[in-house]
Order: C-alpha cells, then sequence, then structure tokens
C-alpha cells in the first residue's frame, strides 16, 4: 500500500525478523568453530525485515510492501556492489577475513555474496525508518541552487582524481574509497535522469542524505557488533587511525558508513538506470511526512 497511514499494527514479517535475530545472534555468539559463514545471511535478513516492517508500522508503506520485486531486486544489487568495494581492498588491503583459508575459493565467493546481498536492504530500510523520526522528519527544504554541466563535470572528475590517488596510494589515500564513487555516480545519475543526491541538494532537499547517513551509522554499529565475537569474521588492519577500538573498527572508522550510504545510493540508482527497471516514482523513499 502507498497511502501513508501512521501507526498501523506490527506485520508478521516484522515478527519473523526479530526471531531470526533472536536465534542467529544467540548462534554465532554462542556456538564454536565455523559458524559465520551459513549464520551471517539469517541474521542480516531478520534485521532487514525487522526494520521494514518498523518503516511499515510507522508510516504505512516500506520496501517490501512497495515492491516485492524491488525489495529482491536490492539483494540483487547488493552483492556485486560489494565486490567493487572488495575488489579495491585488494589494493589498499584495509581489512582482511579471519578464516577465509577454511574455504575454497568457489566456497568464499559463494557464500560472501549471499552475505554482501544484505548490505543495502539493511541500510536503505535503516534510512527509511530513521526518516521517520523527528529531527529528520522535520528538516525542511533549505534555499536551492541551479546545477549546471560544468559544476557535474568537476564533480565527477574529482571523483576520478580521487579513485586515482587512492588506487596509486593507498597507504595515505585510502578513505577516499568511501567517496570517490559517490562523486563519479551521482553526477553520471543526473545526466542520465536518473535519481540523484546532488540533484535532491539542488533544491534545498537534504532529508535524504540525513535519513542515509543515520542508517548507515546504525548498520555500521550492529555489522560492527555482531562480527566481533563471529567466526569467520573481518579484521581492520588501517594506517594512522588505528586506536580506540569500538568492536574491530577504529572509532574515526564510523565515520566512512556516512559517504558509504552516499555510494550505495548512488550505485543502486546508477544500476538499475542502466537496466531501465528504475520506476516512475522513487522506490527509495527517505521523505517521510508521517511518524
Amino acid at each position: 500500500m502507498d497511502s501513508p497511514i501512521s501507526h498501523t499494527r506490527w506485520p508478521f514479517r516484522g515478527w519473523v525478523g526479530l526471531a531470526l535475530v533472536a536465534v542467529f545472534w544467540a548462534l554465532n555468539w554462542s556456538l564454536s568453530g565455523m559458524r559465520s559463514h551459513w549464520g551471517f545471511f539469517p541474521l542480516w535478513l531478520g534485521y532487514c525485515l525487522t526494520v521494514d516492517a518498523g518503516a511499515y508500522y510507522r508510516t504505512g508503506t516500506s520496501l517490501w510492501t512497495r515492491s516485492r520485486t524491488g525489495y529482491a531486486g536490492l539483494f540483487l544489487v547488493s552483492a556485486p556492489a560489494w565486490w567493487l568495494f572488495e575488489a579495491i581492498n585488494w589494493r589498499t588491503a584495509n581489512w582482511f577475513y579471519e578464516g577465509r583459508s577454511a574455504f575454497t575459493d568457489l566456497e568464499y565467493i559463494v557464500l560472501a555474496s549471499v552475505s554482501f546481498s544484505t548490505v543495502m536492504p539493511a541500510v536503505f530500510g535503516t534510512g527509511e525508518l530513521a526518516a521517520t523520526f523527528g529531527p529528520i522528519r522535520r528538516f525542511g527544504p533549505r534555499s536551492s541552487s541551479a546545477i549546471g554541466a560544468g559544476f557535474r563535470y568537476a564533480v565527477l572528475l574529482t571523483g576520478v582524481a580521487m579513485l586515482a590517488l587512492l588506487l596509486f596510494w593507498p597507504r595515505y589515500f585510502f578513505p577516499l574509497v568511501w567517496v570517490s564513487l559517490f562523486c563519479i555516480l551521482d553526477p553520471l545519475n543526473d545526466r542520465l535522469g536518473n535519481r540523484s543526491l546532488i540533484r535532491e541538494a539542488a533544491r534545498g532537499e537534504w532529508r535524504s542524505w540525513l535519513a542515509l547517513a543515520t542508517g548507515s551509522v546504525v548498520c555500521g554499529f550492529f555489522w560492527e557488533m555482531w562480527n566481533f565475537y563471529s567466526y569467520p569474521k573481518w579484521i581492520y588492519q588501517i594506517p594512522f587511525v588505528d586506536f580506540l577500538r569500538v568492536f574491530e573498527m577504529p572509532i574515526l572508522g564510523y565515520g566512512g558508513y556516512i559517504p558509504f550510504a552516499l555510494e550505495l545510493f548512488a550505485m543502486y540508482h546508477f544500476v538499475t538506470g542502466l537496466l531501465g527497471v528504475a520506476p516512475a516514482t522513487p522506490y527509495i523513499r527517505l521523505l517521510s511526512n508521517k511518524a
């Protein structure tokens, strides 16, 4: 259903999500030996269903209810999107997976792809839920400004330069991985007529930015917390800022989750635009007027 109706009943998928979180959180943290390779996906599927149910409960609409096909598509786009970050990490080497050696290359690719598929549904679903709360919901439009082709090209070229810097000198420019792809793809989205956060900002609309930033930081907290006692697990090796760890992540690293969400948003709309499957009205709705 598309019409907002505040405070409807908690949907069945929300109970399924909470049950999955409870069961697989306990299993991932209590069992010994290998367990997160099969427990990661159901745990995060539970999270995705829970936040989607929360958004529906507060507004009467959600990613799931607007389109089951669209919701499945988030999982399909998410896996290759994260593999792009894994490819860049082969150069930057900012994280590695403890326990990776227990799997063949094929096993690793399949299991990792299934796990990576939950990234976009989690971030976008949490962003939609965050958008329903007062501080973001009441953040009304600011002054607008014109965006010309020159500005788009400048942002795009800046993104290309940042990507080149991090690939050539990863020790010093590794943080640019979390902003360079956005600077490349979002201007292209605007040029191609896809949804663009830069275009929204030009209209003075910043709520999508705030909702995505909030959603990604919340997801980041759960990713790092649930990873801490899991196995296999990821381990960071980040130059210069490897201090004050919160779980495995250095505290300054959590700042990278904010532009990461913007990159995911740009990647999703770039892919759906290329495939010609973008809906006429926005599928990801981050401008909630209900709570």
